[in-house]
């Protein structure tokens, strides 16, 4: 089989192709890609959830790693993604391999490399890695030790990144503002590895921290691990029956984050993403450029215009944010899946650190979420968003594809179209700046249709009419 990096690493079916084989052989690719580029010395981290058996593949996958003679930091516990981030800048390591699924169902797990800018592997780095890792499934070879052997003989350490991590954050934000404002935070950890470090972080003070699905229990009962409105309908009735000031979300890795405001509404991701760029540029005063994916928000570039800040634009995927972010000392990155990145911190998402800036946003402006947003659209005007996944055969690729290709709409729905481009899709863009987005998975049958406007109504239209222009 072929194995694939997607947008943030390779994922598959336990046991049906996530096995220990092929855990075994991406390690290997990682730990050639390594040779090739003179980094051995740096040594890699290995982390992972809390998916079934995780413990289990990272360990794999450190008894390679190690037997290619390269020092191995492995996990000694389940961590967030961004938890093991963070500590291959603090320790200026080649990396890591993090086992995770993200907010996939329970039957998949996933493998991650995260390259020595800590953040996703460039596609440059992907492909090397892939090509070794398609090498090494034709007969190429896997080194492989004992773990046992790799502990007792200095080539393996247990290493706890908490304390480095928690230690950094703390002078990011100003955490004693917060467990003193008397909020009532509910948090949703979706069973994940996230679990517990909002309470560890917020406790010692007035406000209150409630947590829910905080076990460890790797069949996601009744959701799936992705912070989105349909599987946080536990935490919105929580936040509702205890008249809580806001609630929390993370997805099954912790480097994204939900919210849900004061009344259990969800907080969608393009207003989140425009609600932390407001914080940073108004209430903190900092000044820096915004880098967004195709599918977020046009609010952002009201705030770029009323901020004097550049605002630059990617394809989905961390691996082409984080560059532009580096390059351009960007103040904040983010997409459409409520992953968001700062400066002074690391160009990858980060679902703890953006959860606490939101609670500092909302202290330090003395409003309810709810109250926040009616602020945001009296800088920017009125947005609105919607978005549908579609599943289709795969013989039906071809033909939605080429229908999409061959599209040129010059009014769409009784507008006229302003301009249209293939960034990353194809995405059509009205005078009013609304605009509407079709984008085919690259990894399975399924198309996405994203849609923004200045009302819902208009965007639900929008979303009609890309479903007939894609022929579904």
């Amino acid at each position: 089989m072929a194995i694939k990096f997607g947008t943030d690493g390779w994922r598959g079916v336990i046991a049906q192709d996530f096995t220990f084989d092929n855990v075994r052989a991406c390690a290997q690719g990682v730990a050639q890609y390594l040779k090739e580029r003179g980094l051995t010395e740096r040594g890699l981290i290995v982390g992972y959830d809390t998916r079934f058996a995780s413990e289990d593949f990272a360990a794999a996958a450190a008894e390679v790693v190690a037997a290619n003679g390269i020092k191995v930091y492995l996990s000694k516990k389940a961590a967030p993604t961004p938890v093991i981030t963070y500590g291959v800048l603090k320790m200026g390591s080649a990396g890591a391999i993090i086992i995770t699924a993200s907010h996939n169902p329970a039957i998949w797990n996933g493998f991650k490399y995260k390259a020595e800018y800590a953040s996703s592997a460039s596609p440059e780095i992907t492909a090397q890695i892939e090509k070794n890792v398609s090498e090494i499934l034709l007969g190429g070879g896997v080194k492989q030790i004992p773990l046992a052997d790799g502990l007792k003989n200095g080539l393996i350490h247990y290493i706890d990144l908490d304390p480095t991590y928690l230690s950094h954050i703390s002078g990011l934000v100003d955490l004693d503002r917060i467990r003193g404002a008397g909020l009532r935070v509910v948090i949703d950890s979706m069973y994940g590895a996230g679990s517990g470090y909002f309470k560890a972080i917020l406790s010692g003070g007035s406000t209150q921290v409630e947590e829910i699905n905080g076990e460890r229990n790797p069949l996601f009962p009744g959701i799936q691990p992705e912070p989105i409105a349909q599987n946080l309908t536990r935490l919105s009735a929580t936040v509702a029956e205890k008249g809580a000031s806001v609630g929390l979300a993370t997805d099954g890795d912790a480097d994204r984050i939900g919210v849900v405001d004061e009344t259990g509404k969800f907080v969608n991701p393009l207003q989140l993403f425009a609600l932390l760029a407001l914080y940073l540029l108004e209430v903190r005063g900092e000044r820096g450029p915004i880098v967004k994916t195709v599918t977020t928000t046009s609010m952002l570039y009201r705030l770029g215009k009323l901020f004097d800040v550049p605002v630059y634009e990617t394809p989905v995927g961390f691996k082409y944010v984080a560059p532009i972010m580096i390059q351009r000392d960007a103040l904040i990155g983010g997409e459409e899946s409520s992953g968001f990145a700062f400066r002074g911190h690391m160009p990858d998402r980060d679902g703890i650190l953006a959860g606490l800036f939101f609670l500092d946003l909302m202290v330090k402006m003395g409003r309810s979420p709810s109250e926040l947003i009616k602020y945001l659209y009296e800088k920017v005007g009125p947005h609105f968003y919607s978005r549908i996944d579609h599943h289709f055969p795969t013989t039906e690729r071809e033909r939605v594809a080429k229908r999409i290709a061959e599209a040129k709409p010059d009014h769409f729905d009784g507008k006229r179209v302003a301009r249209i481009d293939t960034l990353d899709g194809f995405r059509i863009t009205m005078d009013d700046e609304s605009w509407l987005l079709i984008r085919l998975s690259g990894t399975e049958p399924l198309l996405r249709i994203y849609a923004e406007g200045g009302s819902q109504e208009w965007v639900l239209r929008l979303i009609e009419a890309g479903k007939r222009l894609a022929g579904i």
